[in-house]
């Protein structure tokens, strides 16, 4: 479970706050939603998921990615994995819906490109902070309808993905995906649980991680002991319910943190 040198070959400005690196090694066997653990050398070990086979996506947030920016093309990052469990692949013919806020949009990006291809249609409902943080818009453009919300209105609508996901008719999707800042996921668990939606949807979540691969239990949830890192990333909507999903998570020191 050594890191593996990976070198930077091409960065990409995605946002103002957000960049991509592709690397020289690709993860083709990598499934859709999975993460990688990354070595930012003399800093830390953190999990990313995977935006392409062989890239992350990057929201500069703390110390680990902030040194993670100040490394240029040439440059080398250490990768384990990848790990977890990833998405659920749609069926052939079946409808699908996306909800996305800020980088969550890293790891959908890819299913929604995987799903457009045999699915009758794939819309996405794409939240951010602001027009410029707007992540790979284009990307989803190019599978299907997208509904856009920003907190300060400068793209679209003015507001948030729960009020497009409020509006719509959640029947007509036999799968549903979201990804995003763990409030905002746990108002659309409310909202798709009051339509009896859960077992349909999938959620991807973030939390710190340790060792990455389920043994030193630093990403338990309460109060059902699943492990982020080995049991998820990705849930089912309805092995949520009762845990602490939404309400607290924990940091590097083990002491609970409230949403």
């Amino acid at each position: 479970m050594l890191p593996l040198n990976a070198n930077i070959v091409r960065t990409v400005d995605e946002t103002p706050s957000t960049r991509t690196f592709f690397f020289d090694r690709s993860f083709e066997d990598a499934l859709t939603g999975q993460f990688v653990m990354v070595w930012i050398r003399g800093v830390d070990e953190i999990p990313m998921t995977l935006s392409y086979k062989n890239a992350i996506t990057v929201q500069k947030v703390g110390d680990a990615t902030s040194r993670l920016f100040e490394i240029q093309e040439g440059g080398s990052m250490g990768l384990r994995g990848p790990f977890g469990r990833g998405f659920t692949l749609p069926k052939r013919g079946e409808s699908v819906l996306l909800i996305a806020g800020g980088v969550g949009a890293a790891p959908l990006a890819p299913l929604a490109e995987k799903a457009s291809s045999v699915c009758s249609q794939v819309t996405t409902i794409l939240g951010a902070r602001n027009v410029d943080e707007l992540l790979f818009l284009e990307r989803f453009l190019q599978c299907g309808p997208v509904h856009i919300t920003t907190d300060d209105g400068s793209a679209h609508r003015c507001g948030f993905v729960t009020d497009v996901l409020d509006e719509l008719d959640v029947s007509g999707y036999d799968r549903i995906y979201t990804c995003g800042p763990e409030m905002m996921m746990q108002k659309v668990f409310g909202i798709l649980e009051r339509e009896g939606a859960l077992q349909r949807t999938e959620f991807s979540l973030h939390r710190y991680f340790k060792c990455g691969i389920g043994v030193c239990g630093a990403c338990c949830m309460d109060d059902t002991g699943l492990r982020v890192c080995k049991d998820g990333p990705v849930f089912n909507g309805t092995e949520l319910v009762g845990s602490e999903f939404g309400k607290y998570a924990r940091d590097p020191s083990g002491q609970k943190k409230l949403f």
